[in-house]
């Protein structure tokens, strides 16, 4: 079973959570943000993964550390749950609209962490989140999953729309690349015999 669970304390967070690679899209998530619950939602929804997400933060502060350490732990569990990654399709893509708003996401699985992303933001916070943290957020993700994530904003004019078109395009885009590829027969999918 491709599933894991993560568990971070620090003095300025708490996040416990669960990933089921091969789920059917539950998700139960409180990190005390309620838009970036709503996000984390789409991932699972739309990626089809089971994900249960607790996360306590200082929030008295400001939502950095609670948006920051929410993506450290879920990359840490994707990359836990995708073990040695055999067997695995590696990348996948998806563009995703959200009315006037399209949003690309790219993955390969590579082992090798990278983030470049690409969004014009219109106001400075969205769903009491600022909105140079959804960025960060990505890039976080890209590092602790050791993935290699490409993701833009294509054009849009609502910042909800952005971001949730965003984080739909990441769900699919992860969904296509964890895939099971059975051609491969467990090989790890790579020339150089590991990743």
């Amino acid at each position: 079973m491709r599933k894991t669970t993560v568990h971070r304390k620090t003095a300025e967070t708490e996040f416990q959570i669960a990933l089921n690679l091969d789920g059917t899209g539950t998700a139960q998530v409180d990190t005390g943000l309620k838009f970036l619950d709503h996000m984390l939602h789409h991932l699972a929804v739309h990626g089809l993964f089971d994900l249960e997400i607790q996360g306590t933060g200082d929030l008295e502060v400001d939502e950095h550390h609670t948006v920051e350490d929410c993506a450290l732990v879920l990359g840490q569990a994707f990359d836990q749950a995708l073990g040695n990654r055999q067997g695995i399709v590696r990348m996948g893509s998806a563009a995703v609209p959200m009315d006037e708003t399209l949003a690309e996401v790219v993955v390969d699985l590579s082992g090798r962490p990278y983030g470049v992303i690409q969004a014009d933001w219109h106001t400075s916070r969205v769903g009491g989140i600022a909105t140079s943290l959804f960025p960060h957020f990505l890039e976080t993700l890209a590092v602790t999953a050791r993935c290699n994530l490409h993701a833009r904003i294509r054009y849009g004019r609502d910042d909800h729309h952005q971001a949730e078109a965003l984080f739909k395009a990441l769900a699919r885009a992860l969904e296509q690349a964890c895939r099971i590829d059975p051609r491969r027969s467990g090989e790890v999918p790579s020339t150089k015999g590991s990743l």
